[in-house]
């Protein structure tokens, strides 16, 4: 759901609910400039002791970036059920919860592989709101924001599908998404009009820079008289682009698109520039090998995506990129940037990354999901063999 205008809701029998889906329905209004209302209807009869320390957490917590809290919460009132326990993890008490739990990091960091932060939303801010999902216009009636993107009554007269079909556009989490839904347009309903495929490029735009945890675009004076397109990305570190770059043509970044780690997320020490469309030595990008091993270091990790996701959570309030001391965070820079046709410049850069991270992610869900029925078919034959065992003894005896 995500209708920018809405600025309540209204939840019947919330003492049903578990925290996470509070927080989530919670969080599909107020989306744009307006303040947002939640109002969360009990009945007094039926409500636990659980169901009120729920609902008291959800109505203190509700500042941006609140959603680690809320987790923490949810994990003191419900308890950690059975992750430490026998059926999930074994006898955890054999090894220490210390190294338990390290074990358990570098087991979820493995399997995450690309682990980019989740960016919900980009907050684009070019000229001419180019770029934004959400344009504001002025009316008698004062600003409102409207949704950018619309498909003409002209392409699709039936409002009931036209409304379903923007919304499964806003809502494809990749370009190979959206062409699919281009495509099954053009076979309904015939050639998409220009007007529209322009839009459609914003939607392909924010299709790459959640892939690529971009939460904030604009433009600065790079001091030389020229502009340069500054693309905020919190969660970037090198060891990303050191597993994203091989992917790419040639092994080469995109021509025109740097990416800056500022000296605190690299090994130097100092602030590191690699520069689009040029070799890049791999090693520069590389962690520390004693990261497998000392703790720390994953503490470390943790520490730098919860901080990210703070970043993240908070970037949509942001008016001006003056708002921000970009110098502190990675980001990826378009130098010499002319501010017109500012997409399309974009995703001629963007799009090659962002369909390699793409690629690189399904793989590693695929070999997950084959991992997981080996060792389904594994434990299967395991039970097997007890089994026939067990029968072969008694038959013994």
């Amino acid at each position: 759901v995500d209708i920018p205008r809405v600025n309540t809701i209204i939840i019947q029998e919330s003492q049903i609910f578990g925290m996470s889906t509070l927080y989530q329905l919670r969080g599909r209004v107020g989306r744009s400039d307006l303040q947002g209302y939640a109002y969360l209807l009990h009945r007094e009869e039926s409500i636990t002791e659980q169901a009120v320390m729920r609902l008291q957490a959800i109505g203190e917590l509700h500042e941006l970036g609140s959603g680690f809290d809320i987790a923490n919460r949810d994990l003191e009132i419900r308890g950690a059920g059975s992750l430490l326990g026998t059926e999930q993890s074994g006898i955890a008490a054999r090894v220490g919860f210390d190294l338990y739990m390290r074990m358990l990091k570098k087991a979820i960091r493995q399997l995450r592989g690309l682990d980019l932060p989740l960016v919900p939303r980009t907050n684009v801010i070019l000229p001419k709101q180019e770029g934004s999902l959400e344009i504001k216009k002025k009316t008698k009636d004062g600003i409102v924001t409207l949704n950018a993107i619309k498909i003409p009554e002209t392409y699709i007269p039936d409002e009931h599908e036209r409304n379903l079909q923007e919304t499964a556009a806003r809502l494809a989490d990749s370009t190979t998404r959206l062409v699919e839904l281009t495509n099954s347009w053009k076979d309904k309903y015939g050639p998409v009009p220009a007007l529209l495929q322009n839009k459609l490029k914003t939607l392909h735009l924010h299709a790459c820079t959640r892939k690529l945890g971009i939460d904030l675009i604009g433009l600065i004076d790079n001091g030389e008289g020229r502009i340069d397109c500054i693309l905020r990305s919190p969660g970037l570190r090198p060891r990303h682009w050191g597993i994203i770059v091989p992917m790419l043509n040639k092994g080469i970044p995109p021509k025109g698109l740097d990416v800056v780690f500022p000296a605190r997320f690299t090994l130097s020490g100092e602030e590191q520039e690699i520069v689009g469309g040029k070799k890049v030595d791999l090693k520069e990008l590389l962690e520390d090998p004693s990261l497998d091993d000392d703790a720390d270091n994953w503490d470390t990790l943790d520490q730098e995506e919860l901080e990210a996701l703070k970043e993240i959570s908070s970037a949509y309030t942001v008016k001006s990129l003056a708002e921000v001391d970009i110098e502190m965070y990675p980001r990826f820079v378009c130098k010499n940037f002319a501010p017109t046709k500012c997409v399309d410049q974009l995703l001629q850069v963007l799009l090659p990354v962002a369909k390699a991270v793409s690629e690189k992610q399904e793989a590693e869900k695929d070999a997950a999901k084959v991992a997981t029925q080996l060792r389904e078919k594994r434990e299967l034959l395991q039970q097997r063999q007890k089994l026939n065992d067990s029968k072969e003894r008694f038959l013994i005896e």
